[in-house]
């Protein structure tokens, strides 16, 4: 990694904290920290589950709950068992937690008008573009992606979602049974691999492989949730069955799609795909792709 691009992270970092008061004991002159003021906002009104909360925040459990019993302390919060299930525990606000909570959208609202006011019309227009692209950014960059098992609950709500979409999508709906089959041994190494993108441990997106030896690897499942769509991940889902591709001694991907998968097509085009003659007898496609990969460099 560039070092230059590291340093100016971190400044930009020491600009934004400081700027925002992250590094006051009382944010926005409340008499408590950053942290329970945010997990006073992200529990609302209607109260939220635990296992939620930790997973927005990325926050570490017993950092949590330590931000949590100052809040009950201070009588703002209760944390107590989800009716439903006794397993998942739900935090709520008070009458006082809500009274509070409506007290920092005031005074947040008034911080946010401090830094646009000396700023001139041309300036804020520029200042907000630029947040909103960092907002951006900062999410693709939170995201992971792992090879799963199919079998596993984020892979199921990758594939359903899938399915849903070109039913939705396609002219004649969708139905799995008459498309040439990615079942989960297809999709399991070594006569597969399935990758999944998880945001704050929530699953956004998903690209499959299925290995044919010598022949070329086919990409199977290319979904990216509606939430993560503008952040890169199509493209980074599909760098990344490439490498894993290549790396697994496939030396060409082929891949087909539907016409009404108009955004999937100029992803491809734009990765260095390149339509080919129909090579199998896939009922849903109109376009067929190809594409050579690079044999990865040994390490010796």
């Amino acid at each position: 990694m560039d070092a230059s691009l590291v340093r100016r992270v971190r400044r930009f970092n020491r600009t934004v904290t400081q700027r925002i008061g992250a590094l006051d004991d009382a944010f926005l002159a409340r008499a408590r920290p950053l942290g329970q003021a945010r997990l006073l906002w992200e529990a609302g009104p209607d109260g939220c589950d635990l296992r939620s909360l930790r997973a927005r925040l990325d926050l570490d459990s017993g950092y949590l709950s330590r931000l949590l019993r100052a809040l009950e302390a201070d009588g703002l919060v209760t944390v107590e068992a989800n009716p439903a299930d006794g397993r998942v525990r739900t935090v709520r606000l008070t009458e006082a937690g809500r009274a509070e909570r409506a007290e920092l959208d005031r005074l947040s609202d008034e911080q946010a008008t401090a830094i646009l006011r000396p700023l001139a019309d041309g300036q804020r227009d520029r200042l907000v573009a630029a947040m909103a692209e960092v907002e951006r950014l900062l999410s693709a960059s939170a995201i992971e992606v792992a090879a799963l098992d199919p079998r596993h609950p984020h892979a199921r709500h990758c594939i359903a979602a899938y399915y849903e979409e070109l039913g939705r999508r396609f002219d004649a709906g969708f139905d799995p049974a008459l498309s040439i089959s990615a079942a989960d041994e297809e999709l399991t190494p070594p006569a597969g691999v399935l990758l999944v993108a998880t945001l704050h441990h929530e699953p956004v997106g998903c690209g499959a492989l299925k290995f044919h030896g010598d022949a070329p690897a086919e990409v199977k499942r290319m979904w990216v949730s509606p939430a993560a769509r503008g952040l890169g991940l199509g493209r980074r889902l599909l760098s990344e069955l490439e490498t894993t591709a290549a790396a697994a001694g496939a030396r060409a991907l082929r891949l087909e799609t539907n016409a009404s998968l108009t955004e999937a097509i100029a992803l491809y085009r734009s990765a260095g795909f390149e339509e080919v003659a129909p090579f199998n007898a896939e009922p849903y496609a109109h376009h067929w792709f190809e594409k050579r990969l690079t044999a990865p460099r040994s390490a010796g």
